[in-house]
């Protein structure tokens, strides 16, 4: 029964919050995409080499395929088709975050009862996840527009994860222990993958590019990097609302009921909840 309704709550809350996501995406982050994108097939046409790297494109993610393959791979349509496909990634990404989102506020239930409401409890939730999976990472590994170079994908990949697992880890000491330790080994967490250091591009990242093109990708750039952050703020903004709402309505008076079968949460909170 929890388990039906956790689902039932999850895709409620994934519908409205990959909704606000993609009109936030394509209110700020899609026009410099695009932008870019036409740069970056001006730099494709270039016959001049350059050197190899990991690409912040999707293309990037085809080690084996040649240049004739990459150039004859299916993309959505710039309009309907691309904003419709934006929607299902962004509605399916808010689905799994929203079912990670709920497993935390469980467990702080499980572990420290009712004492704390839902919405607030959401709001934190939220707050922690937007530390652990966008600003922490973003820290060291800036947002890059299409056609701008990086460092190698799998040294982005390892330190992405190691500043992500730092990050959340940080938050789940602060929030969940109680000994005062606990902020210094926030504090180390958080500091841990700038101490290991991010990896970074040993070249130039625009290389290839004209000077006119330079100057306008430098622009994109740093747009984007702002553009990204207030998508990342919209995301998880919107599933601290709707999903404290949906728990605090679906899942919160269930798993208490539950909780209160097993002797961990009081009788009296269950129906206050109620």
């Amino acid at each position: 029964m929890v388990f039906q309704r956790l689902i039932w709550a999850a895709l409620v809350t994934a519908v409205v919050v990959g909704s606000v996501q993609t009109g936030v995406q394509r209110w700020q982050a899609e026009p410099l995409i695009l932008a870019a994108e036409a740069y970056e097939e001006q730099k494709a046409e270039t016959p001049e080499p350059v050197a190899p790297a990991a690409h912040v494109h999707s293309h990037a993610a085809a080690p084996h395929g040649n240049a004739h393959d990459l150039a004859n791979a299916w993309e959505p349509e710039n309009g309907f088709e691309r904003i419709g496909w934006t929607w299902v990634a962004n509605s399916l990404h808010a689905f799994s975050i929203a079912l990670l989102v709920f497993a935390v506020m469980g467990v702080w239930l499980y572990r420290r009862g009712a004492s704390v409401g839902s919405f607030t409890l959401a709001a934190w939730v939220a707050v922690a996840g937007f530390v652990s999976l966008h600003l922490w990472p973003s820290l060291g590994l800036h947002a890059k527009v299409p056609g701008m170079e990086a460092a190698p994908l799998h040294a982005r990949q390892v330190w992405w994860v190691l500043a992500v697992c730092s990050a959340a880890g940080a938050c789940a000491v602060a929030g969940f222990a109680r000994a005062s330790w606990r902020w210094l080994v926030a504090a180390a967490l958080l500091g841990l993958p700038f101490l290991v250091g991010a990896p970074q591009l040993k070249g130039d990242a625009l290389a290839g590019f004209g000077p006119e093109a330079r100057v306008a990708l430098a622009q994109l750039g740093g747009q984007f990097i702002w553009a990204t952050t207030w998508v990342a703020l919209s995301f998880w903004a919107s599933m601290g609302v709707v999903g404290g709402v949906v728990f605090q309505r679906w899942v919160r008076p269930g798993l208490l009921a539950v909780l209160t079968g097993a002797g961990v949460a009081d009788a009296g909170t269950v129906n206050a909840v109620r």
